[in-house]
């Protein structure tokens, strides 16, 4: 289990770092999910001439030819194909190579300013939790 590094002498702040790490990375892979489940279909709905003509004469020709004629829907796609390379990526970097300084500072950061604010606070349930 992760426990950062913290320069404070509070003993259960490295756990409600990683509680908040944890809701993070619960909430990007939500926001993939939406995506997937939400733009994607719209996405390949509105290139479905594009994906039948794909399917019988497959070239990069159609395939530059379908999402230049179909930008909004290219986007779309792109967005989705983006975020999940990038949360994959991310959460790659966290496990394999650990956590940057930076990140570790805005967790501890994050942490106090919810402590500070107290239950009144979106976030205070699942990262105080007491």
């Amino acid at each position: 289990m992760w426990y950062p590094e913290s320069n404070s002498d509070d003993p259960s702040l490295p756990a409600q770092m990683r509680k908040l790490h944890e809701l993070t990375v619960y909430c990007r892979w939500a926001v993939v999910a939406l995506l997937w489940l939400l733009v994607a279909p719209l996405s390949l709905w509105g290139m479905r001439s594009d994906i039948v003509l794909l399917l019988d004469y497959f070239t990069w020709a159609t395939v530059r030819y379908s999402l230049f004629h179909n930008r909004l829907c290219a986007i779309g796609l792109g967005l989705c194909l983006g975020m999940t390379a990038s949360t994959l990526l991310w959460q790659s970097r966290n496990i394999l190579i650990g956590f940057p300084r930076d990140y570790r500072r805005r967790l501890e950061k994050q942490v106090l300013r919810i402590r500070k604010q107290g239950p009144n606070h979106p976030l205070w349930r699942w990262v105080i939790g007491e």
